[in-house]
């Protein structure tokens, strides 16, 4: 097989780019840099298609692999033919391979083992030819042996039935033939094993779908609810169709004596061995695909949730909220440093409210608190009308952002946050971290295990190690995207840049400690175990602000220095206007890139690149997300009633709708039939996590605390509540637009107002 070949026939690219990754790959090059930094060579293959590529590359080298053994396997047996040999390289799957394989494999006894023990296999080959002279009982009662443990003609012909059984079993051509039509044809039964009991799967009680249309997120509900023991499943098939098509092909003499045993068989083989292993394979390939699909739709959210603009410039106060225990408060600079931590009891069952209100007034008017960091965990609601009230009272403006806990607790319970913080509790480091999430979204959800973030679906179902290595990938894009500051990045930050390992991160930051601020990328190569291959990966996803080399804060790698600076000469600049950030326009003042690109000795696009990062030097990708909502009033859920119209965040994606956040601690849901005005097959194809977006409210479910919203146009004409401060965002009567309202940049419309009662 040739490996590059079909990669490029399934990515729709050409050969020569895939030759180009797959040698950078083997060099050991990481995806991130051969995106950014070798896009001469893979014609701009963007970091997504390499990830799928290198996936599938893996892939299919396991399969020829494995096919190897496969070979070597048979040969030993001394039963490879040369039209066996070829069927086994021209396997396109996995399946296909472990197909053609089965007969040939070491198998544990079984009955049909049993059978050719005891000397019935040539009684069974008679049955299979159909061409028997003799009645078939007189030919089994030659095979009678108590010896062998054959004590009468029926023990002999049931062993040869076994024997056939297995045969017809291991067939590979039945095999696909029997999953296609189980595929095309099935369908998924699941029904409650106590139809009382009230669960979260009720609508699952009852379920019939067929095979072909079954959806992923319903594939991984089922499995859950038959886990937890509240459903049972089976894979209703075709059987008649299919033991039709077996008699088909293994009967030729419909009339003969043995086509009635045959008949047995077929059933008995398709009933005992083929059917349950047809249903596991099938099951099993759902559940893949779901996995799949929902480990895509996870990194999606992920990289949106990640590439949240940063809040940068103001001092934070984070609000970790608790009721026994007390709200656990941090103060932390605009640089991210702890200034002072505290704990209030302004919920039950203390109510301290008065008294927690003073405390927090304190620090707002000693530290210049500008905006409040509040968790959406448990007591988070009687929080903020806390902080709603307090801010009514206080003649500084102060403003106040809702953020997602997932994860919280897990960093503040691990090593790292031990490490970082000695001398917190819990509460303080998750205070903590609750004000560096809004200050700079992806330094501090790096230090999360991607998993623990919250914005997925059935995550802990799944496979673990295939689900790791994409939101590592993720965040890996997303690190190296942005690109970090070496004199300020943490080791949990380092650790994903391009050729770096956690070693080597920590070595980083131990040399920064002990040498003081890098002032050249150059410095990197005397850290310790960071050679000449991990800084090449490396270098040019560091920054260093006021550094020798002002190119060492742009996304320019080294290997590009002198190009780069023999391109400032040639326009009349110089490294000093790099600095100053004077060097504006000059990408008018190119009228051949690939000219010029020939006379500086680069690649045109590398050229293109260069010119763009001295236009806007260490550009953050990031500014172009929309900002988090600021607010500073609070609306509850007996508040909502249907045809509201707010604005929320969009805080997670499934497959079957979005969850908004619309500032009422329960997550609204958008199913995806009211997303758009249009058709589509899933809602990121209209939304994704941290959008801001104008929602109108269906119906509310106070008892289950379920909210329904639609984002379609429609809710541009329903006039707003009064008093919301809600603008309505330019609604054109009936016109119909292409997807849902989406704004992309800081809300601060009425902002004193929004989301009052």
């Amino acid at each position: 097989m040739d490996i590059n070949a079909q990669i490029a026939e399934e990515l729709g690219v050409k050969k020569g780019q895939v030759d180009a990754a797959v040698g950078l790959i083997d060099e050991g090059c990481t995806i991130p840099f051969i995106a950014r930094y070798r896009k001469e060579a893979t014609g701009a293959l963007n970091d997504e298609v390499l990830r799928e590529l290198f996936d599938r590359l893996t892939y299919l080298r396991n399969l020829e692999e494995r096919k190897e053994t496969v070979l070597a396997s048979i040969e030993e047996q001394g039963k490879l033919t040369e039209e066996l040999k070829a069927q086994i390289l021209a396997a396109q799957t996995q399946v296909a391979l472990e197909d053609i394989y089965r007969p040939y494999r070491p198998k544990r006894r079984t009955r049909a083992t049993i059978a050719k023990e005891k000397g019935l296999e040539p009684l069974a080959e008679l049955i299979k030819l159909q061409a028997l002279t003799a009645p078939l009982m007189e030919e089994a009662a030659k095979f009678v042996d108590p010896e062998k443990e054959v004590n009468s003609p029926e023990d002999a012909l049931a062993g040869a039935k076994d024997i056939l059984a297995e045969a017809i079993s291991d067939t590979a051509d039945y095999r696909t033939r029997i999953r296609e039509m189980t595929m095309a044809s099935g369908r998924i039964l699941s029904t409650a094993k106590d139809p009382e009991t009230e669960s979260v799967y009720e609508m699952y009680y009852d379920f019939d779908e067929a095979l072909s249309k079954m959806a992923g997120h319903r594939t991984l509900a089922v499995n859950r609810g038959e886990k937890e023991k509240l459903l049972t499943v089976k894979l209703n098939s075709p059987e008649e169709d299919i033991l039709r098509y077996l008699e088909k092909q293994l009967i030729t003499a419909p009339e003969a004596e043995t086509a009635g045993v045959l008949r047995e068989t077929i059933a008995d083989a398709y009933e005992r061995l083929i059917a349950p292993a047809i249903e596991r394979e099938i099951r099993n390939d759902l559940t893949e695909k779901a996995e799949d699909g929902a480990i895509k739709v996870f990194g999606k959210n992920l990289e949106q949730l990640l590439m949240q603009p940063p809040i940068a410039g103001q001092v934070v106060l984070g609000w970790d909220p608790a009721f026994r225990t007390g709200c656990k408060l941090a103060v932390v600079d605009a640089t991210g440093k702890v200034l002072d931590t505290t704990v209030i009891y302004p919920t039950a069952p203390q109510n301290k409210v008065e008294e927690s209100k003073a405390v927090v007034k304190k620090l707002i008017s000693k530290y210049h608190i500008s905006l409040i960091s509040l968790g959406n965990g448990t007591a988070s609601r009687e929080s903020e009308q806390v902080i709603v009230d307090l801010l009514k009272e206080i003649p500084v403006p102060v403003q106040y952002v809702i953020v997602n806990e997932a994860g919280a607790s897990v960093y503040s319970a691990s090593k790292l946050a031990t490490e970082e913080f000695p001398n917190f509790d819990v509460g303080q480091r998750s205070a903590a971290s609750m004000a560096r999430r809004l200050q700079d979204p992806l330094a501090e959800l790096v230090k999360i295990d991607p998993k623990s973030i919250g914005v997925g679906q059935y995550q802990h179902d799944m496979n673990q190690k295939k689900l790791s290595d994409a939101l590592g990938g993720v965040v890996e894009d997303c690190v190296n995207r942005v690109g970090v500051d070496l004199n300020t990045a943490s080791a949990s930050l380092l650790e994903y840049i391009s050729g770096i390992s956690k070693v080597i991160a920590k070595n980083i930051v131990v040399y920064r400690e002990e040498n003081g601020r890098f002032t050249s990328r150059s410095q990197l190569l005397k850290v310790a175990k960071l050679g000449p291959k991990a800084y090449e990966q490396s270098a040019g996803f560091m920054r260093i602000q006021g550094g020798k080399n002002p190119l060492d804060a742009t996304g320019v790698h080294p290997e590009s220095y002198k190009a780069t600076e023999a391109l400032l000469e040639k326009l009349g600049y110089t490294l000093d206007d790099v600095a100053s950030r004077k060097v504006v326009g000059i990408s008018k003042k190119i009228s051949d890139y690939k000219k010029l690109a020939e006379e500086l000795g680069v690649g045109e696009l590398t050229l293109q690149d260069i010119v763009k990062e001295l236009e806007k030097p260490a550009r953050d990708p990031r500014e172009d997300m929309p900002k988090p909502i600021l607010r500073s009033d609070v609306l509850e859920l007996k508040d909502l009633t249907p045809g509201m119209i707010l604005k929320g965040t969009v805080r997670n994606v499934i497959d079957f709708g979005a969850f908004v956040d619309i500032g009422v601690h329960q997550d609204g849901l958008v199913h995806i039939s009211e997303i758009c005005d249009h058709f589509i097959k899933h809602p990121l194809e209209a939304v994704s996590v941290g959008d801001i977006v104008e929602v109108k409210v269906l119906s509310v479910d106070l008892k289950k605390e379920r909210i329904q919203l639609s984002m379609k146009t429609g809710t541009n004409q329903v006039k707003k509540p009064a008093g919301t401060g809600h603008p309505k965002n330019g609604g054109k009567g009936g016109e119909r637009n292409k997807g849902p309202k989406k704004e992309k940049g800081l809300d601060l419309s009425g902002l004193k107002n929004f989301m009052r009662k």
